[in-house]
């Protein structure tokens, strides 16, 4: 095999890595990547050119921080949304999902030594978590404090049951 051979083997080699690598990445983050848009109930009043500007600066992906536990008797979704208010959210359960959806408002304005910093951040979001089991939604409760939104839903008295199966 000549030299060119097997760099453009190697290379092609390292494409396949780096290919099933982001593949594997994307996967895993697929359902922690919440889509921000602009716009909601209370957008500020600004001119259609700092309308736009802000649409193109808050407007994009984040990823909101989630975690589910699952217990004998609920199930637990805990999400790190810093900035809100709890009249900001609206949960509803879908099929076998959480969807939460909110609009975050962030304005911020400090200085330090000689510098002065201002952010602003405006948008709206929806995120479906993926729920374990069976949950009875009408017995579900929430509670938002220091930036991380608690929700707790029961499991139905017809949850999935654990059998075992005997291999023959």
């Amino acid at each position: 095999m000549s030299t060119m051979q097997q760099i453009r083997r190697d290379i092609g080699h390292a494409w396949e890595a780096l290919f099933e690598g982001w593949q594997r990445l994307y996967r895993r983050a697929t359902g922690a990547i919440t889509r921000f848009t602009h716009g909601g109930r209370e957008a500020p009043e600004v001119s259609a050119a700092e309308a736009r500007e802000m649409a193109e600066r808050s407007a994009g992906w984040g990823v909101l921080a989630a975690e589910v536990f699952d217990d004998d008797d609920k199930v637990v979704v805990r999400l790190e949304v810093p900035g809100m208010g709890k009249d900001d959210f609206d949960l509803q359960v879908m099929d076998d999902y959480l969807v939460v959806r909110g609009e975050k408002r962030l304005d911020r304005e400090e200085t330090i030594g000689r510098y002065h910093i201002t952010e602003c951040a405006y948008g709206c979001f929806e995120r479906a978590i993926p729920l374990p089991e069976e949950v009875d939604s009408e017995k579900a409760s929430a509670a938002y404090r220091d930036g991380v939104l608690r929700v707790q839903l029961p499991k139905t008295a017809a949850r999935r049951r654990a059998i075992k199966v005997e291999v023959q």
